[in-house]
């Protein structure tokens, strides 16, 4: 047995042994699916649909910012 099946085997069987453990885990998993959502809602909006109609818009409008972006350089 190599040493990364024994250090998989070790954790494995330490998450299967959990009692309390599980629950904190799935609370800590629901908390951060919660708090990227909110952050995506809110503080990340799709800024290139709101400014575009068409595929090609969206694309001139990215070259035209990364361009500008470059020159200010």
């Amino acid at each position: 047995m190599s040493v990364f099946e024994s250090i998989f085997k070790f954790y494995l069987d330490g998450f299967r042994s959990m009692t309390v453990g599980r629950k904190l885990w799935a609370l800590i998993i629901i908390k951060l699916i919660i708090i990227f959502a909110v952050l995506k809602l809110f503080f990340f909006p799709d800024f290139i649909k709101s400014r575009c109609d068409t595929e090609s818009e969206c694309a001139d409008h990215v070259r035209n910012e990364l361009l500008d972006s470059n020159r200010n350089y």
